[in-house]
């Protein structure tokens, strides 16, 4: 069996690049599980996942790398959670832009009880109308909306048979920059501008439901991650996401619900949790 999480799974369920993970590495700030001494591949562990993602909202704050060394050093866990949020409250204070930041921050500082339910489910084939291209991550928000704009537009709430949805691969959070697909089942799915009738490939997932806004959907991952590595699953392609319920249902924010489905495929005979 694998020794873990590759740097390239890693990267992806935190969101930090592979270039990042090995500046990370050379600098002694967040050092691989095991690094390969043959190939020199370097794999993680689950239990990285949350301290990898203080360091990524820690430096969305613009922390001083030295800062969130001394941060992740502190043996008081008291003591850490002061020094992080004096940052908070200063940041909070400055820049509204930090406010997503800010809440992911906090839940990962004060997990909330493991209780995350998690479904492995296996999702046919299908036909949908899609929007796809080549995403800088920063310009992800923009593209999505602009692209769901234009699928509504050409298909009245009548033709819709589900919610929206959309499919990111890995290289969108290992590179910065990747294939984005957003899509719609609708009845009659037909090509327009740059709408295309796409086949989407039978998958297995493994399922759990994002409740509230984006600003800590990360923690989610994370956390879906671990179930993943934890049951002996491994991923296998792009990520999945269905919008249950989003900005176009209610502005009622924390009532949002968003569907994260992680492809996988079993690497040791799987027992489902009780």
């Amino acid at each position: 069996m694998r020794p873990g999480l590759t740097i390239g799974e890693f990267a992806t369920l935190t969101q930090l690049s592979v270039r990042t993970l090995r500046r990370y590495h050379e600098s002694g700030l967040l050092e691989p599980a095991v690094v390969d001494r043959f190939t020199g591949y370097r794999y993680y562990s689950a239990e990285q996942i949350p301290p990898a993602q203080v360091i990524h909202r820690l430096r969305q704050l613009d922390v001083p790398l030295a800062e969130v060394r001394s941060i992740l050093r502190a043996d008081d866990p008291q003591r850490r959670a002061d020094l992080i949020n004096g940052h908070l409250r200063r940041l909070e204070q400055e820049l509204d832009r930090t406010r997503s930041a800010v809440v992911s921050l906090r839940q990962l500082l004060h997990p909330a009880p493991n209780d995350l339910r998690v479904e492995l489910r296996t999702v046919a084939a299908r036909t949908v109308a899609a929007i796809s291209d080549h995403v800088a991550l920063d310009d992800a928000i923009a593209w999505y909306d602009t692209a769901l704009a234009e699928l509504d537009a050409a298909f009245p709430p009548a033709e819709r048979t589900g919610p929206p949805g959309g499919r990111y691969a890995n290289e969108l959070f290992t590179d910065g920059a990747g294939a984005m697909t957003v899509f719609r089942a609708v009845r009659r799915p037909a090509a327009s501008g740059r709408i295309q009738v796409v086949q989407l490939p039978a998958t297995d997932l493994a399922v759990t439901v994002h409740a509230g806004p984006h600003d800590d959907i990360d923690v989610t991952y994370g956390r879906l991650g671990a179930w993943v590595v934890t049951h002996a699953l491994a991923v296998d392609g792009p990520i999945n996401e269905n919008y249950l319920v989003g900005p176009r249902d209610t502005a009622i924010r924390d009532r949002w619900r968003t569907e994260i489905g992680w492809p996988v495929f079993r690497v040791t005979p799987l027992r489902h949790p009780a």
